[in-house]
């Protein structure tokens, strides 16, 4: 009885306290109208994000956008990347995904191309936090590097990165590299992209050793699937319990063991536009498999609010990323 009034409790009190998230827009004014996709780090000067923005998705003028957060404020946000080919040729940028590596580099991965079916995966490095970048380098064919969500430095020094592919229907894999993106290599696709779409996948690591992966799909619902091997191989995807619109979510293994998830709790809808993406909710789970919903950074109907990435700091924190009606960039952080 004990056991159950203290979990109990710890599960109100986490619900309590995620419902008074403290919030922040990392900016007000931009030489932007939109901006999507957002991915933060920490690094040893500091957090920093990174987002795509432009006129809108999809757009030539799309490129990659970064702030830092420089004593407790976020610098005004900088271009430090763009699709420009040549002088007569420019595609829109996609999806950033930001790592520092323990050596001190800090990545900077991102997509080009004129749409997510044909785009091309791009790396950058940076030696100062996010100050300065290095030249983009083309990443071999075949690599994408991290799709949206970050990758997980493994106990090998393998970064295992969780990728997919949308070329010839929408299926799930992962890149490896263990030289800080100079060599790769992949899995096989987890699935045929026929029978049901997923994209997108983050990683959990449970207490009996395994990894989970839980991912977005056109099922109406986040779908999971479970590795005993660091990534190499993975059981058949299945769903979970949890509604999904078909729409990004993603999720961090805490220090303490609990797992947390960022995701938009609803199903699909006919269209879009009828506010699939409106609630933007924070679930916890001990074990991986039952979560709990701890409350909610948005809900605003026929709003959207998406796309988010979480992480938690050294000093035990919580920080959270995500898209606000297309048009800014929020950062949320709590500590459990």
């Amino acid at each position: 009885m004990r056991v159950f009034i203290l979990g109990f409790c710890l599960i109100f009190s986490l619900s309590i306290y995620a419902q008074k998230l403290p919030s922040e827009f990392i900016f007000t004014k931009a030489p932007f109208a939109s901006s999507h996709a957002s991915t933060i780090v920490e690094t040893p000067k500091g957090l920093v994000s990174a987002f795509f923005a432009g006129s809108d998705e999809g757009n030539k003028d799309v490129g990659i956008w970064l702030s830092r957060n420089v004593q407790g404020r976020w610098t005004p946000p900088v271009q430090v990347a763009d699709g420009v080919q040549n002088k007569k040729v420019q595609y829109p940028c996609w999806n950033p995904v930001l790592f520092q590596m323990p050596q001190g580099e800090l990545l900077l991965f991102y997509k080009v191309g004129p749409k997510p079916s044909q785009w091309w995966g791009m790396l950058k490095r940076s030696k100062d936090a996010g100050l300065t970048w290095s030249a983009a380098e083309k990443l071999p064919k075949g690599i994408l590097g991290p799709v949206k969500n970050k990758p997980i430095l493994l106990v090998d020094g393998t970064l295992l990165c969780p990728s997919s592919s949308e070329d010839t229907g929408d299926k799930l894999h992962f890149e490896m590299t263990k030289d800080g993106g100079r060599t790769w290599k992949k899995t096989k696709a987890l699935n045929d992209g026929k029978m049901f779409s997923a994209i997108q996948p983050s990683v959990i690591f449970l207490q009996d050793g395994r990894m989970k992966l839980l991912c977005r799909s056109n099922t109406s619902f986040i779908m999971e699937a479970y590795s005993s091997d660091q990534g190499n191989t993975w059981t058949p995807l299945q769903k979970t319990n949890l509604k999904n619109p078909n729409s990004g979510s993603d999720a961090v293994t805490l220090k303490s063991g609990l797992h947390v998830l960022v995701h938009n709790p609803l199903g699909n809808r006919p269209k879009e536009t009828e506010g699939e993406r409106e609630i933007l909710a924070v679930s916890t789970s001990k074990d991986g498999t039952h979560w709990t919903k701890i409350g909610e950074l948005e809900n605003t109907p026929l709003k959207e609010f998406s796309y988010p990435a979480i992480i938690q700091t050294r000093d035990g924190r919580i920080h959270i990323t995500y898209t606000w009606k297309r048009e800014k960039i929020k950062h949320a952080f709590l500590k459990f």
